[in-house]
């Protein structure tokens, strides 16, 4: 590497242009003349929807775009040296010691069949950092330093042992481990609760006081608040606004940049729509009634799991709850906290060593299998990855003729005219019907997830983080949706997910649980603006929010 340029910017970026190189001469043109500079010690974030061109503008600038895709620019450096061209064995000292990069997906870039501690002790072992011990004593040090508990256990287990948010901090970990003078973050908290990405964020605050640069991506803008200095905002692979956080946020100029802004779930937005897409309009459905009918119902349930230590933890002690016709629960905690094992066992998916859980006051966890197959057609699930549960040999039409096949459909109405009525019902229609999940945005696969959930005609709908890796303007479509079904058709959601603004906007009661413990639960004005739990405090406050521009 030539000696860096310290009077300069650590990275320079002047017409940048990327284009996909298809078969047969097709050509497309992702990233459209894209201009910025990243000084020291400072961070700019590129924001927008999906596919406007931010992760690839990221991968271009340490060279991995990938072979289809055309990289050119007039200018594009690194400490004032050209990036342009440069081959493996010259980006392999580059990655890691000069340039970190943390990916979105931590599940796919950290490798299934490796303890997670391995994976970051090898990118020490390949800049030659330190012997076997040292590393083994760094690897914990960096596990801690990004809010990973218990860091020697943790480092023992595979990724596919270890929660999203455990997973994605590892990830992390791997990629500061060498302290590296700029960091390219992808999404870097998407999959973490509030209090650990306050955590991280802080890490990564503590790296732009120490003069690391950052550049990072996300579709979170209170997250994006708190840390850039610079905000990028991209649309279709332009730039379309570009400013100081205080600008891009307080002033937006932009319509899309104001349409982001307007999406966002909060205090303020209960009972709005949040986007401007045109959805079937439904009538204002009331609050539910203290009186109205209990669906669900917890008592007193408890379940322990053996770790890799042979050691057995109580992941969910004593919790109970009730979800009545019509209401919205919603369930928030760290990562670890039980929150999905509940559902889990709300969804008879797991049994629990203790308490039972009742479906319109009959039993439900502890019923017969017969029993609970009668049972299962009126409670419906939708996951945070909608693909992962689709099985991959199968187009639209078919997964949902599988469940309209569970709903037992009327004789008069035909499988395909039923399947598009889900469809239309989700915002998708007939066109849809023979596409493959895969080749989907991740808005419609997850459209598509709510079509197959509501096809039994559930009265209870589990969603566990079902909108947690969208960004922000699908969310709020996703969200809207969510209001308009509940609103026709009176289903009840046990809506779980640690972005504290979502939960607030949909719920009408919040459960908090921690260490696997419900340590408060009310309405939801009373959870957010009166708490009561010291534990409650605490992730409000660590609630990132979009007014706390950073001022530099």
């Amino acid at each position: 590497m030539a000696a860096v340029n310290e009077a300069g910017p650590v990275i320079d970026v002047r017409g940048l242009n990327v284009w996909y190189q298809g078969e047969q001469g097709q050509h497309r043109h992702i990233v459209k003349d894209v201009n910025f500079t990243l000084p020291r010690g400072q961070c700019v974030a590129l924001v927008g929807e999906s596919g406007s061109g931010k992760s690839v503008t990221a991968r271009a600038l340490v060279g991995l775009a990938g072979e289809a895709l055309r990289v050119d620019a007039e200018t594009l450096t690194l400490n004032g040296e050209s990036l342009l061209q440069r081959n493996d064995a010259w980006w392999q000292r580059v990655r890691g010691a000069k340039v970190g990069f943390i990916l979105q997906d931590a599940l796919v870039s950290l490798d299934p069949l490796r303890p997670v501690g391995k994976e970051i002790a090898e990118a020490l072992a390949v800049h030659q950092w330190g012997d076997r011990d040292r590393r083994a004593t760094k690897v914990q040090a960096l596990l801690t330093e990004v809010g990973v508990p218990e860091a020697a256990l943790r480092a023992q287990q595979r990724p596919g042992e270890l929660s999203g948010g455990l997973r994605q901090r590892a990830l992390i970990a791997s990629a500061i481990a060498l302290h590296p003078e700029v960091i390219i973050a992808d999404e870097p908290t998407t999959a973490l609760d509030v209090t650990v990405q306050a955590q991280v964020l802080e890490v990564l605050r503590q790296m732009l006081d120490r003069g690391t640069s950052v550049i990072l991506i996300s579709h979170d803008l209170a997250v994006v608040a708190t840390l850039a200095d610079h905000i990028l905002v991209m649309q279709g692979g332009a730039i379309v606004e570009a400013g100081t956080a205080q600008q891009v946020l307080q002033q937006p100029g932009h319509a899309y940049t104001q349409g982001l802004i307007r999406a966002i779930p909060s205090e303020h937005t209960k009972g709005q729509r949040l986007s401007a897409r045109e959805t079937p309009a439904a009538d204002t459905l009331a609050p539910p009634r203290g009186d109205a009918e209990c669906l669900l119902e917890a008592r007193q349930i408890v379940k322990h799991f053996r770790g890799p230590d042979n050691q057995r933890r109580t992941v969910v002690n004593q919790v109970s709850f009730q979800l009545r016709k019509g209401e919205t629960l919603g369930i928030v905690g760290e990562s670890g906290s039980g929150k999905t094992t509940l559902s889990r066992i709300a969804l008879a998916l797991e049994h629990p060593d203790g308490g039972e859980v009742l479906f319109r006051g009959q039993p439900w966890s502890s019923a017969s299998a017969a029993a609970q197959r009668e049972i299962r057609r009126q409670i419906s699930v939708v996951y945070q990855d909608p693909l992962s549960s689709f099985d991959p040999r199968w187009r639209v039409s078919r997964i949902l003729a599988d469940a309209i096949a569970l709903g037992q459909p009327a004789a008069t109405t035909s499988v395909r005219d039923r399947a598009v009525e889900l469809l239309e019902a989700v915002g998708l229609g007939a066109a849809h019907l023979e596409q493959w999940p895969a080749r989907m945005s991740g808005g419609q696969r997850q459209r598509v997830a709510i079509a197959r959930a509501i096809a039994t005609h559930p009265q209870v709908i589990v969603l566990d983080e079902a909108v947690s890796a969208l960004d922000v303007t699908v969310q709020a479509q996703i969200l809207d949706l969510l209001a308009d079904l509940q609103a026709r058709l009176g289903v009840s959601y046990l809506f779980i997910s640690h972005d504290l603004g979502v939960i607030h906007h949909m719920s009408d009661r919040v459960l908090v649980m921690q260490n696997g413990i419900a340590v408060e639960q009310g309405a939801a004005d009373d959870i957010f603006y009166r708490p009561q739990h010291a534990y409650t405090q605490k992730l409000l406050t660590a609630l990132p929010r979009l007014n706390a521009v950073k001022v530099a």
